[in-house]
C-alpha cells in the first residue's frame, strides 16, 4: 500500500520538459504552427478519475468498518465504512495526481487564436514568439 502510495506521488510529481517525448510520439508527424502569447494563467491540472483510491479506500473502510458493532450493526458500518472510504480514496488520489500547469492562449500567425493547457511551468509571457507542436498526444507550446 505505502508503494502504491508512494509510486502515485512521484508519477503526479514527474512532469516533461520541452525535451521529453512519449514513445508514442516517435516517427509521428507532428504539424509546427507559430504565433505569439497572448496571455498566460497559472492552472491546477487534476486527475480524471481516481479508481486506485477509490476503491482501495473503500476497501480499508469496509475493512475497518467491519471491526465495529455485531450483526446488523456491523453491516451497517461495513457499508458506512466502505462509502466513506471510497470517498476519501478518491479525494486523497485526485490531490495527490493534482498538477501546476498553464493556459496559454497563442495568436498563431495565421490569424486563429489557440488556448493550450500544459503540465509544468515554464516562463513564457505576454509577446512572446512560441510554436505550437500537435501530434497524436495532443498539442504544446515550446519557445519558438
Amino acid at each position: 500500500m505505502r508503494f502504491a502510495l508512494l509510486f502515485l506521488l512521484l508519477v503526479g510529481c514527474a512532469s516533461g520538459g520541452s525535451n521529453d517525448h512519449a514513445q508514442s510520439e516517435a516517427r509521428a508527424v507532428h504539424t509546427v504552427d507559430y504565433g505569439t502569447v497572448q496571455s498566460v494563467r497559472e492552472v491546477k491540472i487534476k486527475s480524471d478519475e481516481a479508481t486506485v483510491g477509490t476503491v482501495t479506500g473503500a476497501a480499508l473502510g469496509g475493512l475497518i468498518g467491519n471491526q465495529i458493532g455485531h450483526g446488523g450493526g456491523r453491516a451497517a458500518a461495513t457499508i458506512i465504512g466502505a462509502v466513506g472510504g471510497g470517498i476519501a480514496g478518491n479525494a486523497i488520489e485526485r490531490k495527490i495526481e493534482e498538477q501546476d500547469g498553464q493556459e496559454i492562449v497563442i495568436r498563431l500567425d495565421n490569424g486563429a487564436s489557440v488556448a493550450i493547457v500544459q503540465p509544468g511551468r515554464r516562463t513564457f509571457a505576454t509577446g512572446d514568439r512560441v510554436r505550437v507542436l500537435t501530434g497524436p498526444k495532443g498539442s504544446r507550446v515550446e519557445p519558438g
